[in-house]
């Protein structure tokens, strides 16, 4: 059973300025000669990589509540400059909102099960303010 990672977005507003964010970072390593992939470091390997490789994403928690989510493509192991050994986990480039899910705060990334993930939003809720998505969806609406 595939599994997916869940992490805080430190710093981040919305789930705009998360793209905008990310592209900079795309044109960043596109420039040093990276490829211009998107890669987000952490700072330990996740010990189910294989369960997450299988079709898990990364979702993003965006001012308390998970709001979207990118696809792990790969996960790879890299040394920075001061000889330590990171995680680099490869993120495809589209980012999927989601139904906003509120989380507590909590340090590094966890686990998701399939099953606790909140579905991607679709339909006519995707031109509505996340704020009504967000109030719709806690007084059980969506």
């Amino acid at each position: 059973m595939g599994i997916h990672l869940i992490k805080l977005a430190v710093g981040i507003d919305s789930v705009e300025h998360l793209c905008a964010v990310q592209r900079q970072k795309r044109r960043q390593t596109a420039i040093s000669g990276k490829g211009g992939r998107l890669r987000h470091i952490t700072r330990n390997m996740p010990r189910r990589a294989h369960e997450i490789l299988e079709d898990g994403s990364l979702y993003w928690v965006i001012r308390g509540r998970v709001q979207a989510r990118q696809r792990i493509v790969a996960i790879e192991t890299i040394t920075g400059l001061d000889r330590v050994d990171r995680c680099a986990l490869i993120l495809d480039s589209s980012l999927v909102t989601t139904i906003p899910l509120r989380m507590r705060a909590f340090q590094g990334w966890r686990y998701l099960s399939k099953f606790d993930a909140p579905p991607d939003l679709g339909g006519s809720t995707h031109s509505l303010p996340d704020t009504i998505v967000a109030e719709l969806q806690e007084l059980g609406l969506l």
